[in-house]
């Protein structure tokens, strides 16, 4: 059974109250999202809190917002943020992405997101943890992500996704269809010569800068370095100002 907690190196992440705990793919997507440039940044679904938090740490200036549907989890990620050095810089909304649309909320720079996207399994018995993992008309759907994302982006902004390979193919037409532009995609494997079983993408508006005519720069990175529990030294390297111990 998980920890009611999590300690990383300058914050702690209190989980008891969230469905979806502290996981290896929340971290790899905190750490290795690009926030050059980043001025206003919005989590959506950010259950423990955990990317506003990794966001704060990586950017001392960006001022961040972060909503979630669930209100357990927003009342916990709430205090986590609360509880951390950078309190000042991050608001937490218990609300569905729809209605904190309709509140116009002002444009941002980065918008990242680890969103639901079991759409072919069978859904958990658990109501909670059904609505973080399954996507579904109650909660966030792939074309709502996407159609936010083109709304309120800056016109230089950039959308930060993590998923699965075959969930990320679905979603890179639903994003085009938007009018986001695929510009980087980290694939990540678990061990060497193993399938892909992540993909951390970012995409851009095309109507920005001549988006649409960049060429896809696409990336790897090993959790494991082999057969055993070490991690590889590119892990290492990218979440060593977060965990306690690599």
């Amino acid at each position: 059974m998980p920890n009611d907690y999590f300690q990383f190196q300058q914050f702690r992440i209190e989980q008891g109250s969230c469905a979806m705990k502290v996981s290896t793919d929340a971290c790899l997507l905190g750490a290795a999202a690009s926030l050059a440039g980043a001025t206003r940044l919005l989590d959506i679904g950010t259950g423990t809190g955990l990317l506003a938090l990794m966001a704060a740490q990586r950017h001392p200036t960006v001022e961040i917002e972060a909503v979630e549907i669930d209100e357990a989890a927003a009342a916990q990620a709430a205090h986590n943020a609360a509880a951390s050095p950078w309190a000042d810089r991050i608001q937490v909304r218990a609300t569905t992405l729809a209605d904190y649309a309709a509140s116009t909320p002002a444009s941002f720079s980065h918008i990242i997101c680890n969103p639901p996207f079991f759409r072919h399994s069978l859904p958990s018995a658990d109501a909670a943890r059904n609505t973080a993992r399954h996507v579904s008309t109650e909660s966030l759907s792939f074309g709502e992500l996407a159609g936010f994302a083109y709304q309120f982006l800056l016109p230089a902004g950039a959308l930060t996704v993590l998923l699965p390979t075959p969930e990320m193919l679905h979603f890179e037409a639903v994003a085009q269809q938007a009018g986001l532009h695929l510009a980087e995609r980290l694939v990540v494997r678990h061990r060497p010569g193993g399938r892909p079983t992540r993909h951390i993408s970012r995409f851009l508006r095309e109507e920005s800068g001549g988006h649409s005519g960049l060429s896809l720069k696409e990336m790897e990175l090993t959790i494991h370095a082999d057969e055993g529990p070490a991690y590889s030294a590119a892990f290492r390297a990218l979440l060593s100002g977060f965990y306690l111990a690599l």
